[in-house]
């Protein structure tokens, strides 16, 4: 039996909680490691353990991957959820590159300085709701497909919902002016594994804290 990939990263969600969502998705069961102090962190880089000396980090299929992107690509293709052919790869990586984009926002928003912080959510509702939400709603009202990129779940879904959902912690009605990623949202999150990650108890994290903040800071901080 195969060993269970095992993720490096701190007790939070920062850029490796999509490859946690990208796992439960696709039904995979995974172990975590998780760095509490710049000495773990020193450890795996004194091993040689990290190529570029940084995390996320996750060992699998005996390889120790790094680089977020790099993570959810191995995953998604191994897992049948990157596309049947060239054209639905480079659809479904240009949707989850723009949705990235987007979730960084919400990435950084915990280690901003409390008067940016409400700032900050303003601008990401405005981004969201006028550059990035519109070309899902049209790609769904218009394609005539089950998912965003042909009728099976895709890299693309996952981390577009998973945005989604960070947002609307933030700004509940963020969805209110469209429609068809309401009712995508809905059908998404009632994905068997997606629904499973979604309850109480699953390894899916909660927003970020001041306790996660410290952490990360006292880890990556010079």
């Amino acid at each position: 039996m195969a060993a269970k990939p095992k993720l490096h990263y701190p007790n939070g969600r920062g850029r490796m909680e999509s490859v946690r969502w990208v796992l439960a998705a696709a039904g995979v069961e995974f172990d975590e490691e998780f760095l509490e102090t710049k000495e773990q962190l020193q450890k795996l880089q004194d091993g040689n353990h990290l190529l570029f000396q940084q995390v996320p980090m996750v060992e699998i299929d005996g390889m120790k991957l790094v680089q977020t992107r790099s993570i959810l690509h191995y995953i998604a293709e191994k897992h049948h959820m990157f596309g049947k052919d060239l054209k639905e790869r480079t659809l479904i990586d240009m949707y989850v590159e723009g949705t990235l984009d987007l979730l960084e926002l919400i990435i950084m928003h915990p280690f901003l300085k409390p008067d940016d912080q409400q700032k900050e959510v303003v601008n990401m509702a405005q981004k969201a709701i006028i550059r990035y939400f519109p070309v899902f709603e049209k790609v769904l009202r218009d394609h005539g497909q089950r998912f965003l990129v042909g009728n099976q779940l895709s890299l693309a879904d996952v981390i577009l919902l998973q945005t989604i959902l960070a947002l609307e912690e933030k700004i509940p009605n963020i969805l209110s002016a469209f429609p068809h990623l309401q009712e995508f949202s809905v059908k998404i999150s009632n994905i068997p594994t997606i629904k499973k990650f979604l309850e109480p108890g699953s390894k899916k994290k909660p927003p970020p804290d001041d306790i996660y903040v410290r952490t990360v800071y006292n880890i990556f901080m010079p």
